[in-house]
């Protein structure tokens, strides 16, 4: 879909650094399963693209409640961090 299509585009047009963010985690009551999911799942993805999985950021974010938007979010404890 549009994600896959947004990150060859990037690629493709010579970005080298990714930050991804997870959205609506307010959806899945701030599931770490489920970002980890979505995470394994973009990785595997973003790699075919050219990215190295490994040094491309992840975040858990709300932008409906502005979690982990500008400052960490108590909703989200297990997040530790890129």
């Amino acid at each position: 879909g549009q994600t896959r299509e947004h990150a060859l585009l990037a690629f493709t047009l010579g970005v080298r650094q990714l930050i991804v963010a997870v959205n609506k985690m307010d959806t899945t009551k701030w599931s770490e399963d489920r970002f980890n999911e979505i995470v394994k799942e973009t990785s595997t993805f973003i790699k075919k693209v050219g990215y190295n999985p490994k040094a491309v950021a992840f975040v858990p974010i709300s932008g409906w409640h502005g979690d982990n938007m500008l400052e960490e979010s108590a909703n989200m404890p297990w997040y530790k961090g890129w």
